[in-house]
């Protein structure tokens, strides 16, 4: 062999040494679960929406559950991508010159709102009884089911479905008939030319949460409609056809009493536009998608919903039903973010070893999990007493009362822990923004803060408590639960037992003697002991072990007090087994 053909061959062997040990084709180092269909990958849902749901309305859902989750894990997630990288613009005249806004939509927002309107009505789920090919209505629950799968792709056109969908409620609940009968046709529609979108107009630069001190002033007219006058801070989906705004009626009483609720359509009866204006949009940290923006209303035409000096009871309605909402949109960018950290630490392999197969990583997966998994119990369980409320049930609507802002103020403060961890699984591509990491955690800020604060909510609960005599309605509830489920371990049922009342106790006390400061500590008490039993009782309908534990985890990591110091390797106490 010539020495020129010995480098030659010494090339060609290195050459089909490395093809043997490259990578396929079709391989990628990072793991990515693009494609994947959101409600199919998750057992753990479809068994817990069949304890749930009546047998033939889940098994009628299915196909549309699926097509949700394919939806979620591919075309909407793309889409939800760039509609995030192109957000609204407004424009102020059109090209002739003439006075006329409109906010111009990245057409990828708008294939997601004839997903989310027109193919599966979102916002009409709960309002008609000819939904997803099932005749008669179905529960809310079904309504949530959806949306859960739905926001793990997109967060920000949720909460114009949200509004569209409670503003439906109010204007039911509290319109005049004829109000209702002009109006509601095109708010329940589900053709795109004729559909209505809902809106909220209420904080305030001088107000916020203090609703009492709102600056915005309706004015009677001869015809019976009002004038509206004022500034408005924050207006998401400020282009809406109608929105539920709060204004002092001229006249009344100062504070709460003088404050009444009005619908304000956007175009008036003769075709003109309504007069207010957008000032502009807002530029956020997150939902960046969807238009938020203020509002400047110039003796804008509206019409009294409800009784005149009513309106924060009236709206309360609407804001209650957008906070549960808020939780479930939680609940789900939670899901996301646990699922493809499970995804990861599947697919990674690391110094000879799957990510999920470490200590360590286990322990933290499971942090993930708590929290994730207690939010989608508490969406289950509020979204059914919701369902029994509305049917007339006097002890459901108390229990209401005080399961919505536990949600809204835990669940939504969860999120945002758990989307930020989650992000860390992914390891340096989590921060990059080609990936859903970075959306999820600047999303998942926004739940504490729309629609009442953490402390605002919190206080919220003591209301509950206080006004509605919800705290034993949950305590008669939670123990009816455990008396259901003769599979919890008499161990762990004696500590849930325990935790329940310790954490009633500190409510009562706090509430009664005002202690406003206990406020946050006592709603979470309550919050962990009822997704605890809850996720108990589930665990034992469905006799799933990995569920129990996860319940138990609840109790340990959440409720109990730990010494953090402590060497022990097993969390869960031996006599709960």
């Amino acid at each position: 062999m010539s020495a020129i053909d010995k480098p030659q061959m010494a090339a060609m062997a290195a050459s089909e040494s490395y093809a043997r040990h490259q990578l396929p084709s079709n391989a990628h180092p990072v793991p990515d679960r693009r494609g994947a269909n959101f409600y199919d990958t998750d057992p753990t849902f479809k068994a817990l929406l069949q304890l749930y749901l009546p047998g033939d309305l889940f098994q009628h859902l299915q196909p549309h559950l699926s097509r949700m989750g394919e939806l979620a894990g591919g075309r909407l997630d793309e889409l939800a991508l760039i509609a995030d990288r192109n957000p609204p613009e407004l424009e102020m005249r059109t090209r002739a010159g003439e006075d006329r806004q409109r906010i111009i939509k990245h057409p990828a927002y708008e294939e997601m709102e004839r997903v989310a309107y027109g193919e599966f009505g979102l916002q009409a789920i709960s309002h008609r009884d000819d939904m997803l090919g099932w005749s008669g209505k179905m529960p809310a629950l079904v309504k949530y089911a959806l949306t859960y799968l739905f926001v793990q792709a997109e967060f920000g056109l949720c909460c114009p479905l949200s509004m569209t969908d409670s503003l439906t409620r109010t204007l039911k609940k509290f319109g005049e008939p004829g109000l209702i009968e002009k109006y509601l046709p095109q708010l329940l529609s589900l053709d795109w030319d004729e559909q209505a979108q809902g809106a909220m107009f209420m904080t305030e630069q001088a107000a916020g949460s203090d609703i009492s001190n709102t600056q915005t002033v309706a004015t009677a007219q001869a015809d019976g409609t009002f004038r509206i006058t004022g500034d408005k801070w924050f207006c998401s989906n400020p282009d809406a056809e109608f929105a539920m705004v709060l204004a002092h009626v001229e006249g009344d009483p100062a504070g709460m009493k003088g404050i009444s609720l009005f619908l304000l359509p956007r175009t008036l009866d003769d075709g003109s536009t309504n007069s207010y204006r957008i000032i502009r949009l807002k530029e956020k940290m997150g939902t960046r998608s969807m238009a938020s923006g203020e509002i400047r209303l110039d003796g804008a035409t509206a019409y009294l919903v409800g009784e005149r000096g009513r309106g924060f009871v009236q709206i309360a309605d609407m804001v209650n039903n957008s906070r549960l909402s808020n939780g479930v949109r939680s609940s789900g960018m939670m899901r996301r973010a646990v699922a493809e950290a499970e995804f990861v630490a599947h697919e990674r392999i690391a110094f000879g070893k799957r990510l999920e197969d470490m200590p360590l990583m286990q322990r933290q997966l499971d942090k993930l999990r708590v929290p994730a998994e207690q939010a989608r119990s508490m969406v289950l369980q509020t979204a059914q007493t919701l369902a029994r409320s509305d049917a007339g049930d006097k002890d459901a609507y108390a229990l209401l009362r005080i399961l919505t802002p536990m949600i809204k103020f835990r669940a939504c403060r969860d999120a945002r822990k758990v989307t930020g961890d989650a992000m860390e699984v992914r390891g340096g591509c989590g921060y990059i923004e080609e990936w859903s990491d970075p959306r999820l955690v600047r999303d998942a800020h926004l739940g504490s803060i729309w629609e009442g604060t953490s402390n605002i909510v919190a206080l919220d609960v003591f209301r509950a408590i206080k006004r509605e005599g919800s705290l034993p309605v949950l305590n008669t509830y939670l123990h009816g639960l455990l008396a259901d489920a003769p599979g919890i371990p008499a161990g762990f049922a004696k500590a849930l037992k325990a935790a329940l009342q310790n954490a009633s106790a500190l409510a009562e006390r706090a509430a009664e003697h005002k202690t406003e400061v206990l406020a946050r500590q006592a709603a979470s008490g309550l919050y962990h002991c009822t997704s605890a039993i809850a996720m108990a009782w589930e665990a034992s309908k469905m006799q799933d072990a990995a569920r129990m534990r996860l319940a138990q985890l609840v109790l340990v990591n959440r409720v109990l007090p730990r010494d953090p110091l402590s060497a022990s390797a097993s969390d869960i106490p031996a006599d709960w087994n």
